[in-house]
């Protein structure tokens, strides 16, 4: 019954998710776009790569992952965020991968430990994929392996905490959004720089932590989850930072930042009118929470990215 419950959530996850504003199309002027695949551990992966089609010959360029949420994939990450639009003014490369699922090519999902779905139950190795991928995108484009950056959402902001913990040789920093930790993630190996987003109203990751909520709860394992503030904490110990935090309470969002090393910040934004949902993006569907128009989440991210680099 518990394994129907999920399938159901995660049939209701896509339809809050399917359905896109205005098209992708719109965004990509003057940069690549190519749908491809990577064979890992006997599964058929697919990942969308926007590139500048035009580079000084030996310039190398940042490289940033995107990451769907729960149920969601490469086009509407891609649409939601606006990261596409970003990488062309820019200057740099976005990579949408793709999470995994047993319909072929929908309600794809990450394992990110304690969520999500299928990918969780079935213990798919999406870091090593990750890391494959990596592996290819070093291989095929002019990325400079000191500016190697992850993001995404919900499913997609837990994934990026794993990969900021178990590649942490390999990425720069992280920027999780409407995402959590549970408590039990061991520190990683190096510092990794941190930006975390949440939202005040947001009912499926609740920013005081407890139980997950909302449509999807199922498609977890029943962790609760820590209060959203335990994310920048956790980096601030990984990172070497200070303990004490420098906290702005605004009238519409709360901004936290830690004493660190250089190339090593944390900092958080809790915004007050925010759900789960993209700050500043575009919402799924009709029946998506309203992204908060309090901060544009993709242009804080891109600036945080740019200001941490791997020494």
């Amino acid at each position: 019954m518990q394994q129907l419950l999920g399938r159901i959530a995660l049939l209701l996850m896509a339809a809050a998710t399917a359905v896109v504003c205005p098209t992708v199309a719109a965004q990509v002027s003057g940069i690549g776009n190519a749908r491809q695949t990577l064979s890992y551990n006997g599964m058929e992966r697919s990942y969308v790569v926007r590139a500048p089609q035009v580079a000084a010959p030996g310039k190398l360029l940042p490289l940033v992952f995107v990451l769907h949420g729960g149920a969601g994939d490469a086009a509407n990450a891609e649409a939601m965020t606006g990261f596409t639009g970003k990488a062309a003014r820019e200057g740099f490369i976005v990579v949408y991968p793709e999470g995994s699922s047993r319909f072929r090519g929908r309600l794809l999902t990450w394992n990110a430990g304690h969520c999500c779905g299928y990918a969780m139950q079935k213990q798919v190795d999406d870091v090593g994929f990750i890391n494959a991928l990596l592996d290819r995108m070093l291989k095929d484009y002019p990325v400079d392996a000191r500016r190697i950056y992850a993001t995404g959402m919900s499913n997609g902001a837990m994934m990026s905490h794993r990969l900021g913990r178990e590649l942490a040789h390999r990425f720069a920093a992280i920027a999780p959004v409407v995402g959590a930790v549970f408590g039990d993630e061991p520190l990683p190996a190096a510092p990794v720089a941190a930006l975390i987003i949440n939202g005040m109203l947001d009912k499926s990751v609740p920013y005081q932590g407890g139980a997950p909520g909302g449509r999807f709860s199922e498609s977890w394992d029943g962790a609760s989850v820590r209060p959203a503030q335990d994310q920048a904490s956790y980096w601030a110990r990984a990172n070497g930072c200070s303990p004490a935090p420098d906290v702005q309470d605004r009238p519409a969002l709360v901004w936290t930042r830690y004493r660190c090393p250089a190339g090593k910040s944390v900092e958080a934004y809790l915004v007050k009118d925010n759900g789960h949902a993209w700050p500043g993006g575009q919402a799924g569907s009709g029946r998506g929470d309203p992204p908060s128009t309090a901060l544009e989440a993709t242009d804080v991210i891109w600036a945080f990215f740019k200001a941490n680099s791997k020494p």
